[in-house]
């Protein structure tokens, strides 16, 4: 799971023009074969917001259906909070701190790896309807720290009948602070 509190405007126009909103994106990493090539990615497939707009929007302009939920933010002294509850009954839970030491039972091993594969994998795809909606982040500078999670909880992981018993683990925690972006839609596929 991912989150950002974010200002969204288009690009060219001043900062002062664009929206704010916090937003959720539940994300898995994937990889898979491509023209004798593996690509990595990530599958999200659920998206939750706290602005309206992007409910309507979402699946049109922005890739994915976004649920509106209220978000519960709390930063300060290297620590984070995040809670939010969806239309649809779905609560997520988190708390973090900062931290310079990666999860030793991360899949990815250690830090540079974990970011290494996020940074090539910057291609994500949301279910909208019958197709798969591509989306893109193009970071102008890619740079993550580790985050140390006390608290993690999920509804929607938790519901086994999506993920059978043992088939969703936790893995890491990455921060990106700053980053200045910009999402660029990709080809939708079926």
């Amino acid at each position: 799971m991912s989150y950002q509190i974010e200002r969204y405007k288009t690009k060219g126009f001043a900062d002062f023009l664009g929206v704010n909103s916090e937003n959720g994106a539940h994300r898995i990493a994937v990889e898979w074969d491509e023209n004798d090539e593996v690509k990595s990615g990530v599958y999200i497939p659920r998206r939750d917001t706290s602005l309206l707009l992007n409910t309507f929007v979402g699946g049109r302009i922005f890739p994915g259906k976004h649920h509106l939920a209220k978000f519960n933010v709390k930063e300060g002294a290297g620590n984070y909070h995040v809670d939010f509850f969806s239309s649809d009954r779905t609560q997520i839970s988190i708390d973090a701190t900062e931290t310079d030491n990666f999860n030793d039972n991360s899949i990815f091993e250690n830090l540079e790896n974990a970011s290494g594969f996020f940074e090539k994998g910057d291609l994500g795809y949301s279910p909208n309807r019958n197709n798969f909606d591509g989306l893109r982040l193009n970071a102008y500078e890619w740079k993550v720290q580790p985050l140390n999670v006390s608290v993690v909880k999920s509804s929607f992981f938790e519901d086994e009948t999506i993920f059978p018993k043992g088939s969703v683990k936790f893995d890491n925690a990455l921060l990106m602070r700053n980053v200045e972006h910009e999402w660029i839609n990709e080809k939708t596929i079926s």
